[in-house]
């Protein structure tokens, strides 16, 4: 795979990001379910997923790079099994809707284990992170817009997650926004 193919990887990834961060805003905005901390915890790991596809749009593909996702992606994965666990219990309603029959802490976990066989399949291709200089060239627009997608719901996410909060620990199972309070 050339340096190329792999910034365009990464660009498809950073819209698979963004397309999984607006679902959350889906299901937070149009359903009415507020996230609950563990649920917040996966969505910064989500975003911070983004960093390695972000750098390597920026600066072209390196294994440190990956090594970031990969990271994060472990994290989220933990994130995501701590919480399957605590609704494992037979007759346990589980937190929020079921998607396709599963919670959206269980697609998160089956998405983190995704992205960390993805990223260490990419990571075997050493072709890509050979130098060359007429290689990497300027981000294309749909590059800007995927990084700049992304880092806007992020931010989304932080101004939400106050809204939520406020300026304390948000509550186990939120029912309403705490700066909105009346």
């Amino acid at each position: 795979m050339t340096s190329q193919r792999a910034i365009a990887l990464n660009v498809l990834a950073l819209h698979a990001l963004a397309a999984l961060l607006v679902a959350a805003f889906a299901a937070q905005l149009i359903l009415g379910e507020l996230p609950c901390p563990l649920c917040l915890l996966q969505r910064i790991m989500f975003a911070l997923l983004a960093i390695g596809p972000i750098l390597n749009i920026r600066f072209g593909p390196r294994p440190s790079h990956y090594a970031l996702s990969l990271l994060a992606a472990v994290v989220g994965a933990t994130v995501s099994t701590r919480q399957v666990l605590l609704h494992i219990m037979p007759g346990d309603p589980g937190f929020g809707t079921a998607l396709f029959g599963y919670h959206y802490y269980t697609w998160a976990l089956i998405g983190f284990i995704a992205a960390i066989v993805l990223l260490s399949l990419v990571l075997l291709f050493d072709r890509q992170f050979e130098k060359d200089p007429a290689a990497h060239s300027a981000p294309s627009v749909i590059a800007h817009v995927a990084v700049w997608l992304v880092i806007g719901l992020t931010a989304a996410n932080v101004a939400s997650t106050l809204l939520e909060c406020g300026f304390k620990a948000c509550a186990d199972d939120p029912v309403e926004y705490e700066l909105l309070k009346r």
